[in-house]
């Protein structure tokens, strides 16, 4: 199946995501949460929700 460029982009980012999502996670269970990395997380995973559906409705 082709893929235009705007979904490799899509699921670069997906995998860009993920891959800082689990470098927060370690760094959490290393370090503990702070006020400041609770409001982050929060913050990055509304975006990725947008992000999510825009992805979805463009690839469906």
């Amino acid at each position: 199946m082709t893929t235009t460029s705007g979904q490799q982009g899509a699921h670069g980012t997906g995998q860009v995501e993920e891959q800082l999502n689990n470098q927060a996670q370690a760094a959490e269970q290393i370090q503990g949460k702070n006020k400041v990395d609770q409001e982050i997380i929060a913050a990055a995973n509304e975006h990725s929700s947008e992000l999510d559906e825009v992805i979805e409705r463009e690839t469906t």
